[in-house]
């Protein structure tokens, strides 16, 4: 998500489905080929080597644990909880330890294939949490019956040890900067950018912690995860960022696939800059169909005219810069807050109601309904606490986005207003800086990445059409340079294996359960 209150990245599942409840009955640089081939050996290198079988001979102690329903009417789970110890430095094994926090959900059944692990996205978000989820909207699906659900919430997020933290509540409620985007309005300054290390780090165990967040990292611990679980071939679900992670562990470990389902993908052909570019090009679009399909009611707060419905919102919410609408809470609705809002609600078209609702009312000078919407994607309660979600986010992509200079983050910012303007606060944009400038280490994912695999079965790509966040053509390249199949959803929402939709349902559990893949061309419509 493209702004600064919100790192430039997607929405997993968890959050959406969150967000859903929430508003529910609601009144309406570089890397380089050297360094990337480097990063790969290491990778390869790193299934079972020295020092590492003591880890890799875990067994995780399963208790039973509760977990929240995701709605009211959702149907209870039962879950089991357990930790797993990884080396926090692979390179260093008997160094300091992190320990990640896992939630299984037992099949259904008596005769399971095995476990089926979950990522939600962000790349912020806890799996756990995700894995009952899933489990509860899938409570009648085969495949619950013949898999085990698994999340884990991947090292430094959620209740995974040590947790990234950067900012204090209070700090999250002024509006802490988790993103350069967009420039113009309170940029980062060089020594902002200090600071912001030396506060992640004094808040969340040091300097190496931050040094090894990034989805490499990640992906080595689903391995070590994958063989406590008792697995010899890992099953995996990702939504979102979650696509990535599934591509970086089929990079790394491809002979130790059995089966990814890749839902809602990042482009592994694109580039920070590109992507990002592609991110705000899909949601301005997302922006007009939602006018659209607004202007056919006469009361419509983006007025009648689909043309005019960017220069009308941007009259209605600039002004909001220098004076925030007013909220019954008292903490008022500023500009990028109405912007996280309306973005927030693209992730699902049954949100649009929602947004055009919280417009209706900017327009009346009241801000509750876009803020209420701010704050479930942040996942900030009622008593205004936060969760690390959008702080993890921020320090796993210093790892994993490309490092930019402030020519280069200026560029982008101008490059996103340009590809969205409904998000344009219409400032002019001086420099911008990269927060992650001084982090402690250099970028560690490369670009592009999970590329040219050897040895690896066919995978599953699911990619929507209208998919606001990450573009359907995503999805295209990535099914492309896995060499595996391609599921194609017409629809206006980010991801679907969440969806409830019968036909995603069946391509998906036939390919899990049976690895019986989808024909070329395969449709399916929500």
């Amino acid at each position: 998500m493209p702004y600064r209150k919100r790192p430039a990245v997607v929405m997993g599942a968890t959050a959406l489905t969150l967000l859903l409840g929430a508003c529910a009955g609601q009144p309406v640089q570089a890397a380089g080929q050297a360094s990337q081939a480097a990063t790969r050996q290491a990778g390869q290198a790193a299934p079972s080597g020295i020092g590492l079988e003591r880890f890799y001979g875990q067994k995780l102690a399963f208790k039973p644990c509760e977990v929240p329903k995701p709605a009211p009417d959702a149907p209870a789970v039962k879950a089991e909880c357990a930790r797993l110890k990884v080396p926090l430095d692979y390179q260093n094994s008997k160094g300091e330890q992190a320990e990640i926090a896992v939630l299984r959900v037992p099949a259904r059944g008596k005769d399971p294939i095995g476990s089926l692990v979950l990522n939600p996205g962000g790349p912020g978000f806890p799996g756990t949490e995700h894995a009952a989820i899933t489990a509860a909207v899938w409570a009648k699906s085969p495949i619950t019956e013949r898999f085990h659900m698994v999340g884990f919430d991947p090292r430094g997020v959620g209740a995974s040890k040590p947790a990234l933290d950067c900012y204090t509540d209070a700090e999250r409620d002024r509006g802490a900067k988790l993103s350069s985007v967009p420039a113009g309005l309170d940029d980062w300054t060089e020594q902002e950018t200090r600071r912001l290390v030396e506060q992640c780090a004094e808040r969340s165990g040091g300097r190496q912690v931050l040094a090894h967040v990034g989805t490499r990292d990640v992906a080595r611990d689903m391995d070590v995860l994958r063989q406590a679980l008792g697995d010899r071939k890992l099953s995996f679900a990702g939504t979102s960022y979650g696509t990535r992670l599934g591509a970086v562990y089929a990079e790394m470990f491809p002979k130790k696939v059995r089966a990814l389902v890749l839902d809602g993908a990042f482009d592994p052909m694109a580039g920070t800059h590109e992507r990002r570019v592609q991110q705000f090009t899909g949601m301005q679009r997302t922006f007009e169909r939602m006018a659209a399909s607004c202007a056919t009611k006469q009361d419509c707060p983006l007025g009648t005219d689909p043309d005019r419905a960017t220069k009308v919102f941007q009259k209605l919410v600039r002004p909001l810069v220098d004076k925030p609408a007013r909220t019954s809470d008292g903490r008022g609705l500023t500009f990028e807050q109405a912007v996280e809002g309306v973005t927030a609600a693209m992730y699902s078209k049954a949100m649009w109601p929602v947004a055009i609702a919280g417009i209706t009312e900017v327009k009346a000078g009241k801000g509750d309904t876009l803020l209420k919407l701010r704050d479930s994607y942040h996942g900030r309660s009622a008593d205004g606490v936060y969760p690390n979600w959008l702080e993890a986010t921020l320090a796993i992509n210093c790892l994993d986005e490309e490092r930019h200079t402030p020519r280069q983050e200026t560029a982008l910012n101008r490059a996103a207003f340009k590809a969205a303007p409904f998000s344009d606060h219409g400032r002019p944009i001086k420099q911008a800086r990269d927060g992650c400038e001084h982090w402690p280490v250099k970028p560690t994912l490369g670009y592009p990445y999970a590329t040219d695999i050897k040895g690896l079965p066919d995978t599953l790509t699911v990619s929507v059409t209208g998919d606001p966040i990450t573009p359907h053509e995503g999805g295209v390249n990535l099914a492309k340079e896995l060499g595996g199949s391609l599921l194609t959803v017409e629809g206006e929402q980010h991801g679907a294996l969440l969806s409830g939709n019968a036909c995603v349902n069946r391509a998906v559990a036939a390919y899990l359960i049976d690895l019986d893949s989808p024909a070329d061309g395969a449709r399916c419509k929500l």
